[in-house]
């Protein structure tokens, strides 16, 4: 949930150096829904499990009416060093250690600062985490959380806390109320409850950095911490908070670009490109092994840095031929791409490929066919002009 505050405060473990963007989480949930109740309209064939989306308020400052998984600002309470008495005394609080980036590689800023260096008592890849969490139940209602003092000794996808764990409805209701409007009450009702964050349920998948806005807007930007949960259960009951988030969707990735296809919900490029990434995966099994396999690499940060061509847009990503070498991640030199060449003509003359073409807002091709860093998976090539007609969806780029 992004507050009111429109300048960060003074907080330990906050890298309050930062001018240009604000520090967030999201997370990428998804729910095991088993064999599917309606008929399937992909060519992809049936998924076992579907991913939370959230229907942004035409009112939000930052992409009004956009389907968006759940996530939002971190704030100093997902710090405070009282989460220490409720989570394990462990290096890292029980989470497995990421291994060191391989040579070339840059492990994304937002993991890879050390917030201790910034009066942290609590590592930054617990904060982020406890940050999704929270948001998760602020925006859909949702609690991530586990009875015991540590992580879970199943390896497979998460349970969610029993129902007769759980305040009755209007007393959680009244504690969501809460959270929403001072985030330190998420700890309070992790203490009443006897339960603590399950940070070890969600798995570092991604991180994206807004671009740089065009001359003349003030976009607000965002440096984002993209993790994967994976629930056992069938979508748990959701319901949106009639603030930031007026409406909600449980869809397997082939349907939400389906939806987005037919202009029925729209996702911003981030969204788009994840969703088509999780589309190599039916199988909720395979997405969890997978995802808590991965995470143990690490990954880089993504900042698209657009490219205006005569007919539409390209976001160009890292390790495609034509992004820049230094890219202008505060926007200070005011460097802006365009060429006179059409999309067609840029696509033929470039080998090396990572970007996202931008025909309209509901008109967009992932197109890659660079190696991934960090065991990661390259998504597959999905035209949203023709998901489930002709689209390329059986070969991994």
């Amino acid at each position: 949930m992004h507050r009111a505050t429109t300048f960060p405060v003074l907080h330990a473990g906050m890298n309050t150096q930062l001018r240009h963007w604000r520090e967030a989480a999201t997370l990428l949930l998804a729910a095991g829904c088993g064999a599917p109740a309606r008929p399937v309209r992909s060519l992809l064939g049936p998924f076992d499990y579907e991913m939370l989306l959230l229907q942004r308020s035409h009112r939000s400052g930052f992409l009004p009416s956009a389907h968006v998984f759940p996530g939002g600002l971190l704030e100093a309470a997902d710090f405070s060093a009282d989460w220490l008495g409720l989570l394990p005394a462990l290096p890292r609080c029980g989470l497995g250690s990421v291994r060191p980036s391989p040579p070339g590689g840059n492990r994304a800023p937002v993991f890879a600062t050390d917030r201790a260096d910034l009066g942290s008592p609590l590592p930054g890849d617990v904060a982020f985490r406890i940050c999704a969490i929270r948001e998760t139940f602020e925006e859909a209602g949702i609690l991530l959380l586990v009875s015991g003092p540590g992580p879970a000794t199943d390896p497979g996808p998460a349970r969610l806390l029993p129902q007769h764990h759980l305040p009755p409805g209007p007393e959680l209701a009244e504690w969501r109320r809460r959270v929403q409007q001072e985030p330190a009450c998420f700890l309070q009702l992790c203490r009443y409850l006897r339960c603590v964050p399950n940070i070890w349920a969600l798995h570092e998948w991604g991180n994206w950095l807004t671009p740089v806005p065009r001359a003349g807007r003030g976009d607000r930007r965002y440096d984002t911490a993209f993790y994967l949960c994976c629930l056992e259960e069938r979508p748990p009951h959701t319901s949106q908070d009639e603030q930031e988030v007026t409406g909600f969707q449980w869809s397997t990735p082939p349907e939400a670009l389906e939806l987005f296809k037919s202009q029925e919900i729209c996702f911003a490029p981030p969204q788009f490109y994840e969703l088509c990434r999780l589309c190599n995966f039916s199988s909720l099994c395979d997405l969890h092994r997978f995802g808590s396999d991965r995470a143990l690499e690490g990954c880089e940060r993504w900042m698209p840095v657009t490219l205006a061509a005569s007919d539409g847009y390209i976001q160009l990503l890292p390790g495609d031929e034509l992004y820049p070498k230094d890219p202008d991640y505060t926007g200070e030199k005011k460097l802006f791409l365009s060429t006179d060449k059409k999309v067609e003509e840029l696509m033929k003359e470039d080998s090396k490929l990572h970007r996202v073409v931008i025909q309209n807002l509901n008109n967009l091709t992932v197109h890659v066919n660079i190696q991934p860093k960090y065991k990661h998976i390259n998504p597959l090539k999905i035209d949203s002009n023709i998901v489930g007609s002709n689209a390329d969806c059986n070969s991994r780029l």
